[in-house]
């Protein structure tokens, strides 16, 4: 009994991942229009928790998408020109104490995307490169 109601459940989960895909996609391709190839690669990256490096020439929509799924999914979204002057900090984000005059105590917080553009990346030095590897795990 305890295994059909794991499978069923399991069953509702994927219809409702599926749904959910196909709302993404419908909004996606407000914007995007004949990337569906790269798109369902961005969206498979995105539900399996992984990491996506889009390239091509200019032109093709790779900022426009990742701005657009970004958006579709109300995440923070954040470009980043790589050149040769590009520092870990540029990419990590620093830490921003505040105090709290009220209690007296203080918050910190890193400046963190979860969506980053990385146009250039051929251009970074070694430690830009390592720091968005790093940053993305």
């Amino acid at each position: 009994m305890a295994i059909e109601e794991s499978v069923i459940k399991d069953e509702e989960l994927l219809d409702k991942l599926a749904s959910a895909r196909e709302a993404l996609l419908r909004e996606i391709r407000k914007a995007i229009i004949g990337q569906d190839d790269v798109v369902e690669q961005v969206l498979l990256s995105l539900f399996v928790g992984g990491h996506s490096i889009i390239t091509g020439v200019p032109g093709l929509a790779k900022t426009l998408l990742v701005r657009t799924v970004a958006s579709v999914l109300e995440l923070s979204f954040k470009r980043i020109q790589f050149t040769p002057d590009l520092m870990p900090a540029d990419i990590t984000g620093t830490e921003i104490i505040e105090e709290d005059r009220a209690t007296g105590g203080r918050r910190s917080e890193p400046e963190i995307r979860r969506f980053v553009d990385g146009s250039a990346l051929r251009r970074a030095t070694g430690s830009g490169t390592r720091a968005i590897a790093l940053h993305g795990e």
